[in-house]
């Protein structure tokens, strides 16, 4: 398997969820049992020696391959999510969309100081969403040894806004 036998896996769906917008759905890859083991495998290669503590993902779809990828790493897993939706004190910021303003939350003693901090989403677009995970871990004392993607899209350029921590993406649409 490869990666391109892994584009051959997502699913192109029109107008979703807004019109003009083309969405890469993942669900058809995590299916596939091998394809889903190809990508956390390669992970898990890639970030083995980094002496992971936590993986931090973010809502929702991120919890997929942070929660599988934390436990290969025989890390623990931190989620990050929008408002309201964590039950205990949270640490939370503001960040702007293409199309207004969102904000997110992270448990205030999810991170400690000067843990190891691998961030992963299933997508990277703009940047917007993980550049805010990255000031949350920030905040907590979290430093980051990497930040991971299964997909780019790099026709976006949102890799330009995370340029302060190594960055990989498994998948990229130019």
């Amino acid at each position: 398997m490869d990666v391109a036998d892994l584009k051959a896996k997502i699913r192109d769906i029109k107008n979703f969820p807004t019109e003009g917008i083309l969405f890469k759905d993942i669900t058809t890859l995590l299916k596939d049992g091998p394809a889903f083991r190809y990508v956390v495998d390669t992970f898990v290669r890639r970030y083995q020696q980094e002496r992971i503590d936590v993986v931090v993902a973010v809502e929702s779809r991120g919890f997929v391959v942070g929660g599988a990828l934390a436990h290969q790493l025989n890390a623990g897993f931190v989620p990050v999510r929008k408002l309201g939706k964590l039950p205990g004190k949270t640490v939370e910021v503001e960040y702007e969309l293409e199309y207004g303003r969102d904000a997110l939350a992270i448990h205030e003693d999810a991170i400690k100081p000067g843990q190891r901090v691998l961030a992963v989403d299933d997508l990277l677009a703009t940047g917007g969403t993980m550049a805010a995970t990255l000031r949350l871990i920030d905040q907590l004392g979290g430093l980051v040894v990497g930040v991971a993607f299964m997909i780019e899209l790099a026709f976006l350029h949102g890799r330009d806004k995370l340029t302060e921590h190594p960055l990989h993406s498994l998948i990229v649409y130019d």
